[in-house]
């Protein structure tokens, strides 16, 4: 799942050129109006990040997020909010307050230790970012929305900002060069095609032509003349060369010399970045040492399901030759055309509609859709939810890449399902922006260990869902469930063992049923955001554990529906606060016994 992040508008535009304020917070105003004020503040900031949340009113800005002048603004912003936080008695604040008072603390202090690594130097890579993120928007089926005059003029604004963006992301790589800071070369590689795809002749085929070919009735004719001349000189004059000058740039001056090795631990600062990279993502303090040895004891555990799995089966061969049929067997491939895979996923929630009753209470009001992720970034695409917005204009959106539906593999459906859609991040997402108890910046905010931990929970509740009746589509899900496992052992050790991609991936294709197309994608996933992965099966693993901690305390008295509205109810929490919430949780059950 992918996502984005109130000084006044003026500051915010003054941002480039102005010094920081130095103004301090006083415990004044209430701790709601605080963090309220917070919010109101930082959209201006992360105007892509309001744009999601369903707010409009930014809609038409794009800070130079990767400036110096930026990064500096971030620096006073968050030092005023760290001073302002600690000026409250936490001791005398409620309980849901003394919640929001650990949060807000932790991503103050995050958000500071993060400026202290130039990231501004590494800005574009293949697998997410500003130069994939724009064309999504501009397609009109993403977030940016497209139904008034004012919206499509907003996005031309934000093109001009993209052309300023472009010109210091390539400034900020040389500087990257120079100082040790890049990412590995096979990554850059991957991102010319992906710049060549926008570089078009014709206008009319650019990706962000496509709100100009889908013009709402609403829109007269005179406003789509006028618009039609201003995105044909916007995708001519600034879209077609920004990608390029970036191509050109890639090609002829980056790529020959960046680095070559795989982890981050090559580049200056990396063995600290990558420490960084695990308290954020985790969220805990474990040690990737410690992260890497859990890896392992999880993969043993899960590949001796897996043989129990195949031997139910009754295959005759190895593991490995297993993985081998589960990968190539064409009965494993059904569909012939990507809206026959659709329905299968479809299908999939109508048939665990009646039990997801009884394992949930709090249900989320947002609706839900399942479509094919966009070709021009499915080649390099993993399955993904879009959330969507508070006000229901927009929905929740489960995106699946279909390259060929004609060799799409089934037995992993419904353990993505239960993962990127329902019950996972629809719900988990949907519940948290819904509920108008938390202060915003907790309705909106984002923890990988919780969020992502949560998805992977619930595909362990397939079964109780009545899921996973064929053999085959259990062993999907073991299949996934080593996955996440592998990457903890792969994360690590290509970030601080020195291992290879290509040992990386030998690796993964040795213990789950991956074929190389896959595995070199997910390794270079790793590659380009490090210590990411490492959040779903550190966050599963905790809830599992909170889970079997609660249901051994309560006994007969604990209801697993009541488990997840606790669990879901706070939004996304570190793994700290949720155990913190849990323990007294499962404490009041106790009290309230007879």
């Amino acid at each position: 799942m992918k996502y984005f992040s109130l000084l006044t508008l003026a500051v915010a535009l003054a941002a480039c050129s102005h010094e920081p304020k130095k103004e301090v917070m006083t415990p004044a105003k209430s701790l709601h109006d605080f963090l309220e004020e917070y919010y109101e503040e930082r959209l201006p900031l992360y105007p892509l990040e309001a744009t999601t949340a369903g707010d409009n009113r930014y809609n038409h800005l794009l800070p130079n997020d990767i400036s110096q002048a930026f990064r500096d603004t971030l620096k006073a912003f968050y030092t005023r909010y760290d001073s302002g936080i600690r000026a409250y008695d936490r001791t005398r604040l409620s309980e849901q307050e003394q919640v929001s008072y650990d949060v807000f603390v932790r991503e103050m202090e995050i958000s500071l230790d993060r400026l202290r690594f130039p990231e501004h130097y590494m800005p574009i890579q293949q697998f997410w970012g500003m130069t994939l993120t724009m064309p999504q928007l501009g397609s009109g089926q993403g977030a940016q929305p497209f139904k008034t005059v004012k919206d499509y003029d907003n996005f031309l604004s934000r093109i001009d900002g993209f052309a300023v963006w472009m010109d210091t992301a390539i400034v900020n790589m040389r500087k990257g060069l120079a100082a040790g800071y890049t990412f590995p070369r096979i990554l850059m590689e991957r991102v010319l095609p992906q710049a060549k795809d926008m570089v078009v002749k014709d206008v009319t085929k650019s990706i962000f032509w496509m709100p100009l070919a889908n013009f709402p009735d609403s829109i007269g004719a005179d406003d789509r003349k006028r618009l039609e001349a201003a995105y044909t000189r916007a995708i001519q004059e600034k879209i077609v060369p920004a990608y390029q000058k970036l191509y050109d740039f890639l090609q002829q001056e980056y790529i020959p010399h960046t680095r070559t090795t795989a982890g981050i631990s090559g580049i200056t600062q990396g063995t600290d970045y990558y420490k960084f990279l695990v308290r954020y993502w985790t969220t805990t303090d474990l040690t990737p040492e410690e992260i890497f040895q859990t890896g392992l004891d999880e993969v043993k555990r899960i590949r001796t399901e897996m043989e129990n799995v195949k031997n139910q089966t009754g295959f005759k061969g190895d593991l490995k030759q297993f993985f081998a049929y589960v990968n190539n067997d064409k009965k494993f491939m059904p569909y012939k055309t990507p809206e026959e895979v659709l329905a299968g996923f479809r299908a999939i929630n109508t048939r665990m509609e009646p039990q997801l009753k009884k394992l949930f209470n709090l249900v989320p009001r947002s609706k839900f859709e399942v479509r094919q992720t966009e070709a021009f970034r499915a080649a390099s695409a993993s399955a993904e939810y879009n959330q969507g917005t508070p006000d229901g204009s927009r929905p929740g959106i489960f995106y699946v890449p279909i390259l060929d539906a004609k060799t799409f593999n089934y037995t992993g459906m419904e353990t993505l399902f239960l993962h990127e859609a329902i019950p996972g991040h629809h719900y988990q997402n949907s519940l948290q922006m819904e509920n108008e108890e938390l202060p915003h910046f907790r309705r909106f905010l984002w923890y990988g260990a919780y969020g992502e931990g949560w998805a992977l929970y619930t595909e362990s509740l397939g079964k109780e869902l009545g899921l996973y009746t064929d053999p085959y589509q259990y062993f999907g899900h073991l299949g996934d469930g080593i996955h996440r496992a592998i990457r903890l052992v792969v994360d690590v050790g290509l970030h601080t063992k020195q291992w290879s991609r290509e040992q990386a991936i030998e690796y993964m294709m040795e213990n789950e049923p991956i074929n190389e197309q896959g595995a070199v994608a997910e390794i270079e996933r790793y590659m380009a955001i490090p210590g990411q992965a490492l959040s779903y099966k550190i966050g599963q693993l905790k809830i599992l554990a909170l889970r079997k901690k609660a249901s051994e305390a309560l006994g007969d008295r604990f209801s697993v529906a009541a488990f997840h509205d606790e669990v879901l109810k706070y939004g996304c929490l570190p793994l700290d606060v949720l155990e913190s919430r849990i323990d007294q949780w499962v404490a009041q059950q106790q009290k309230n016994q007879p």
